[in-house]
């Protein structure tokens, strides 16, 4: 056990309405799972929390016996930042209540929430809030890292619809922050990730779409990459903010809507979502058709739920992951030369490189209006190294590695912290910029101890 005493885990369970799971326990090895299966962490004991009370108990133990302290909510992140060794997980993942005000427009959700159950239950009443593209994500991790997906270029990112967050710092306090009430700290959870506290619950202010959505894939040969860049790169300088397209290169899966004949060749496929009227949507959309020689399209009006699942096959838990990441304010032609070089050289069929088009109300914000710093990304891209078989790490990782390289120069030298791997501890001032000397501020007032230091770690100043 760690130095930890038997009676003092019995008087942790006695006070918690949640269980607490030990090593040997039934469900410990699943408990102890992250969605990332390159991370493989043992913690002394892993609380499945079921009220705000049981996470201030918890810190305060981990506090008391001077436990290292992991917070799960979604178990998403990359970096394996939700698991910790030898040290006690506060884990979330019981806690996904969500309710909505449809008049008010706002929502509520606890921290352990999906986007999965967030969606569900905004979209019940044509609400949503931009959130990521897969729903198994979780809700907190997505949202404290800045936060981005389909809707972002229309609404912004998911920070910028934060109205308020339930927060328990490490003094054991229950805080509630929004622009009027610990502004300092409200300003440091949107985009500060998990330095500053556990978040119990979050308000959104949520806005209308859907419930369905011109959404879908165009497909084109990756030996026409250079076309279709160059012209999507000239579409998306003209785009309206209603639609989002992304980009992704990787091997064909067996999707329904292609040739079986190109299963498992080079592709780049467009995804598309148009989060207004789905009718003005169509001939807007009509120029992506046009890119190159179509090997296939999936387009067409359904539920946005539904869109918000059309990844998760391809981004499932129990696979081994290493991602590096770039922002980019504008899509070079030298970066297009690197892109299309590695995208002809994947080290796994389910390895791929994508770019997420923000912008739009993502950049209209101050660069100091929170934490996230970022307000000149256009695009984020992600080379998404993704495989099964350990003997097949050092290859992945160091394809992602000398993609990473190669598309350096030609990024605007930001990162989105939600996309960092854990041996990237050295970017994490990259990842906040201008703003890292304000969060190190206030890091000291509200974590003087660095008790929350399993993450992309702001030290104390």
């Amino acid at each position: 056990m760690n130095n930890l005493h038997a009676a003092k885990v019995e008087a942790l369970k006695a006070s918690v309405q949640g269980a607490v799971i030990l090593p040997g326990d039934e469900g410990y090895e699943n408990a102890r799972k992250v969605w990332n299966a390159t991370i493989d962490k043992h913690p002394a004991l892993i609380v499945r929390c079921a009220t705000t009370a049981d996470v201030v108990g918890s810190v305060n133990f981990a506090k008391d016996n001077g436990l290292v302290l992991a917070v799960r909510g979604g178990g998403h992140n990359i970096a394996g930042s939700a698991i910790c060794d030898d040290g006690i997980v506060v884990d979330l993942s019981q806690m996904k209540a969500a309710s909505i005000d449809a008049g008010a427009r706002r929502g509520t959700v606890e921290g352990g929430a999906t986007l999965a159950d967030f969606d569900a239950a905004t979209q019940a009443h044509g609400l949503a809030v931009p959130l990521g593209i897969n729903s198994t994500t979780g809700v907190a991790g997505l949202t404290l890292g800045g936060g981005f997906g389909w809707l972002s270029r229309k609404f912004g990112m998911t920070i910028d619809s934060l109205e308020s967050a339930e927060v328990v710092t490490a003094a054991g306090d229950v805080l509630r922050t929004s622009a009027s009430e610990h502004p300092d700290l409200f300003w440091a959870l949107r985009g500060g990730s998990g330095n500053f506290g556990v978040v119990t619950r979050f308000e959104f202010r949520l806005h209308p779409v859907g419930p369905e959505v011109l959404s879908g894939l165009i497909v084109y040969p990756l030996s026409e990459a250079r076309t279709v860049l160059e012209r999507y790169r000239d579409f998306m300088d003209k785009a309206p903010d209603d639609l989002a397209v992304w980009v992704v290169l990787r091997k064909a899966p067996p999707l329904p809507f292609l040739p079986e004949k190109v299963h498992g060749q080079g592709m780049i496929a467009l995804a598309l979502c148009y989060a207004g009227d789905p009718a003005q949507g169509q001939p807007l959309i009509e120029p992506l058709r046009k890119f190159g020689t179509l090997w296939g399209e999936h387009v067409g009006v359904q539920p946005y739920t539904a869109w918000q699942q059309a990844f998760d096959p391809l981004l499932a838990p129990g696979a081994r992951n290493y991602w590096k990441s770039h922002n980019f304010s504008s899509l070079q032609d030298g970066l297009f030369d690197a892109v299309i070089a590695f995208a002809q050289t994947l080290p796994s069929p389910q390895c791929e490189i994508f770019f997420g088009a923000i912008g739009g109300a993502t950049t209209r914000p101050a660069p100091d209006s929170a934490a996230y710093a970022h307000r000149d990304a256009r695009f984020v891209m992600n080379v998404h190294g993704r495989w099964s078989d350990p003997a097949d790490d050092n290859r992945c990782i160091g394809w992602a590695r000398d993609f990473f390289k190669a598309s350096a120069p030609f990024a605007s030298g930001g990162v989105y912290v939600n996309f960092l791997t854990a041996d990237e501890g050295d970017r994490v001032k990259a990842a906040y910029g201008q703003n890292y000397e304000r969060l190190a501020q206030i890091k000291r007032q509200y974590d003087p101890n660095n008790l929350f230091c399993t993450n992309q770690n702001i030290k104390p100043a």
